[in-house]
């Protein structure tokens, strides 16, 4: 679904067939660099954690070589991207599912901001700190969901993610953001918010062990659909931003 949202955004802004440089930083597994990288662009990826690089590596050395030569791969932090890369070296920066684990967000934003050209695209996955009483009250569990409504800092998070396809059970206390928040940011580093969508609206509560239902095709649609529409994807699990550099 986010890659979905994230291609629409790039077509919507780039020229047909334009070679992106795209630069994912925390990117996990690689799933969403090694697509971009198959799709003609020239990708960077940065992630801190050993083992998601030797992973990412292992699945990058099984590609046919024109896609090893456009994409690297560079074990760092998010957060010192002014240490590896000039400003405005790339068009397109990627920061999914990782401001959840940073306590101070804002001069990681800034960072990546520094990083596009002008007009380039942030793309930002976040929990989404205005629904963390969704869940616990659905469930039952009260008392969770009555501290969820006045903080957005380190409040657990089990529920089932998702790297594109890939279930990962995330059993960490992670802080959220809110939209306002992040809306503000953004235009505060120069790269004000241009679209944003809701993802798991519905499938957040489905317990993390559930088989998949065989109408699939027809939940992935309903989960698209109420992740543009109001009100239901201000109530998402997550959130997907997308800033643009002015």
């Amino acid at each position: 679904m986010v890659a979905r949202q994230l291609d629409e955004q790039i077509s919507g802004r780039f020229p047909v067939g334009q070679r992106l440089r795209v630069l994912d930083v925390g990117m996990g597994r690689g799933t969403q660099a090694l697509r971009l990288a198959r799709a003609g662009h020239q990708v960077t990826g940065l992630e801190q954690d050993p083992k998601m690089v030797a992973v990412a590596r292992e699945s990058l050395a099984g590609e046919p070589e024109g896609i090893r030569k456009r994409m690297r791969i560079i074990e760092g932090d998010g957060r010192d991207t002014g240490v590896h890369f000039l400003p405005g070296a790339f068009d397109v920066v990627l920061c999914h599912g990782v401001l959840m684990y940073v306590e101070e967000p804002d001069p990681l934003l800034a960072g990546l901001a520094r990083m596009l050209a002008h007009g380039g695209l942030l793309s930002l996955l976040v929990r989404n700190g205005d629904a963390l009483a969704l869940r616990p009250g659905l469930s039952g569990a009260w008392a969770d969901a009555l501290t969820a409504f006045d903080t957005t800092a380190n409040l657990p998070h089990s529920r089932k993610d998702s790297n594109e396809g890939t279930p990962i059970r995330l059993g960490l206390d992670v802080r959220a953001d809110r939209l306002k928040d992040l809306t503000s940011t953004l235009a505060g580093i120069g790269a004000p918010l241009h679209a944003w969508y809701g993802v798991s609206v519905f499938t957040d509560s489905v317990a993390d062990d559930a088989e998949v239902p065989g109408d699939a095709p027809t939940l992935l649609a309903v989960e698209e659909k109420a992740g543009r529409t109001d009100p239901y994807r201000g109530v998402a699990a997550l959130l997907h931003l997308c800033g643009v550099r002015g």
